[in-house]
């Protein structure tokens, strides 16, 4: 997504599992500096531009109820709430002229991957194709949205779009925050799809990410895009039983084995904090594939020591947004 004038997403990310999507709509800047709204806490990273070494990162909590992701209500329930923890970030992470990478809750999107036999290649020819496709698979008025898409080969070897769906106003609420600091947020991103390139880049991952009570669950299969999904818990993870998180990425895996003809090969996570072993058994137990966290195995990018420790404290998508388009 990018700035200004709220418009979201002017392009899809080259992100590492997904990156060998055949063809960029538009050219997208990559700021070296990223800020994460989540639920639970706010947070930011800078990257040293000429040697991709993290320069600094800190992460402030906010208070519960603070920010409510939604596609369709107002998110940012307590803006003072947020806009104190975001100028403690900023004291300790400067937010420079030249812009940076805003990251919001996956809910506040939607992600679709549409076939088409054939798609045009001028924006303007694409965009109200894409606006009809769409108009009765989201729960708000369509020309309300900006989308971005990218294209992908299906498993057949056809035409898939992946279409990013927002609505202006909600993105336009994040973005003041930063704002209102003299900041200026030049990419509007979602978190999970920022911590994608922390996955393999090989086989079927599924991912399953909780933030505050957002359960999302992913699939890339060899490079491809195959599911996106986010759900709402009952309660966060410190309070939920496995039970829950297996009915919500059971259809998930369903689609794509009935899509796909196969199953995943590994399972990656984040986001259980303390409760993690007790969700690792169970997926493990269910799903018989091998399971661990992200950043503990080796994943398609070199992690050092303090990405690792950021990862262990729950934010993945700051990690994960510096080898955003690596090769």
């Amino acid at each position: 997504m990018t700035s200004p004038v709220s418009s979201v997403v002017s392009q899809f990310l080259e992100l590492g599992p997904v990156r060998r999507f055949d063809e960029w709509t538009h050219a997208t800047p990559h700021p070296p500096m990223v800020v994460e709204i989540a639920p639970a806490h706010v947070a930011a990273a800078r990257w040293k531009r000429s040697f991709g070494q993290l320069e600094s990162f800190a992460v402030e909590e906010i208070a519960a109820g603070a920010v409510v992701p939604s596609p369709v209500e107002p998110n940012v329930a307590n803006a003072d709430a947020v806009r104190g923890a975001l100028r403690r970030i900023f004291a300790r992470v400067p937010a420079r002229s030249s812009g940076l990478a805003l990251l919001i809750p996956d809910p506040a999107v939607r992600v679709f991957i549409l076939p088409f036999d054939a798609f045009p290649r001028r924006a303007d020819e694409a965009l109200p194709l894409l606006r009809w496709r769409l108009k009765k698979s989201v729960p708000f008025d369509i020309e309300e949205t900006s989308i971005s898409w990218t294209r992908q080969l299906s498993r057949s070897g056809g035409l898939e779009i992946v279409a990013i769906v927002a609505r202006q106003k909600i993105v336009c609420e994040y973005e003041e925050l930063i704002e209102s600091l003299e900041a200026h947020p030049g990419v509007v991103f979602s978190s999970t799809l920022s911590a994608l390139p922390l996955l393999e880049d090989r086989g079927a991952t599924l991912y399953v990410r909780i933030s505050g009570r957002s359960l999302t669950t992913v699939i890339v299969q060899d490079g491809r895009l195959c599911v996106f999904r986010t759900s709402e818990m009952p309660k966060p993870a410190a309070d939920l039983a496995p039970q829950p998180v297996l009915d919500e990425i059971f259809p998930a895996l369903a689609f794509f084995q009935d899509t796909s003809g196969g199953s995943v090969d590994r399972v990656r996570m984040s986001g259980f904090g303390l409760r993690e072993d007790v969700f690792r058994q169970a997926l493990s137990s269910e799903l018989k594939s091998p399971v661990d966290s992200v950043g503990r195995v080796d994943s398609i990018v070199s992690l050092g020591s303090e990405e690792k420790d950021m990862i262990a404290r729950g934010l993945e998508p700051l990690a994960g947004w510096m080898h955003v388009g690596d090769a």
